[in-house]
């Protein structure tokens, strides 16, 4: 079950239950100014439409009603954005918030915004992913100054390994999940071997997501706004950005993954009884 999130500006049944910020703060407006909570509602349509196949590939019975109802709880888009904020503010810190705003809520950076949604939203149509990774490929070990310029930007934010690292602790707990559920019987160092055994297949299908995905998105860019972003990147707030979206999102799938497997494990035991 690889997770796709990407890092860059517009790129969980028994959780604790959070409640969203009631005042404006610096970091929320951060949030706001990239995408966020509309990131987090693709996220949710994305987890429904995942809910679907793995009832067809884990579930007995399938995707039953039941089934649908805890797949909809897992996916609440109000604790997901919750989830996000509270852990981007905690580990964004004190970081400087105004070079970042004045970024993001410029006509440019609202335009990176709403590329990488849109991108995001169309890719979840298999044919268009399928042809977003076909381009990729295509300009791959060619000279091409756009694939340059976004390979810069992927270098500079770590999105491969980053996106890597969080794919297989998803994974692990998932498993985790599967295994506190009784549905498993895994160590925990079972459950390191069997995600680390798909390290290398996640990495290059990571890769090649994370390029697919930026290409699509940041074509329409005129030229030099991609390295603008980058430089942005390589500074100390636009280093914290990405360590706390990275945190933030990772923590939400981490709650994410652990219910599904959960759920999964409850779903096999009812079918045995």
């Amino acid at each position: 079950m690889i997770r796709k999130m990407v890092a860059a500006a517009a790129t969980a049944i028994a959780v604790t239950s959070w409640s969203l910020p009631a005042y404006a703060t610096p970091a929320n407006d951060l949030l706001d100014a990239l995408g966020v909570p509309r990131i987090v509602e693709l996220m949710r349509a994305e987890g429904l439409e995942y809910g679907d196949t793995l009832a067809e590939d884990m579930v007995p019975g399938g995707g039953t009603a039941g089934w649908q109802s805890t797949i909809d709880r897992i996916y609440d888009e109000e604790r997901m954005l919750a989830t996000v904020r509270e852990v981007f503010a905690a580990e964004f810190g004190d970081a400087e918030t105004d070079p970042l705003l004045a970024f993001f809520e410029s006509p440019t950076g609202q335009q990176i915004v709403s590329l990488e949604l849109s991108a995001r939203d169309a890719m979840r149509e298999q044919e268009i992913e399928d042809a977003a990774r076909a381009a990729f490929r295509d300009l791959e070990g060619g000279d091409s100054r756009e694939l340059a310029a976004i390979s810069d930007f992927v270098e500079t934010n770590d999105l491969i390994e980053a996106n890597l690292v969080g794919a297989l602790n998803a994974n692990y707990m998932f498993y985790l999940g599967l295994v506190d559920g009784g549905a498993l019987q895994m160590s925990e160092a079972d459950i390191l071997t069997e995600v680390w055994s798909s390290e290398e297949e996640t990495r290059a299908d990571t890769r090649e997501w994370v390029f697919a995905f930026l290409l699509m998105a940041y074509r329409p860019l005129e030229d030099g706004v991609v390295e603008s972003y980058t430089e942005l990147s390589q500074t100390d707030p636009g280093r914290a950005l990405n360590r706390a979206l990275f945190a933030g999102f990772n923590k939400m799938y981490d709650d994410i993954s652990y219910a599904l497997g959960m759920a999964v494990a409850r779903e096999m035991q009812v079918q045995e009884l």
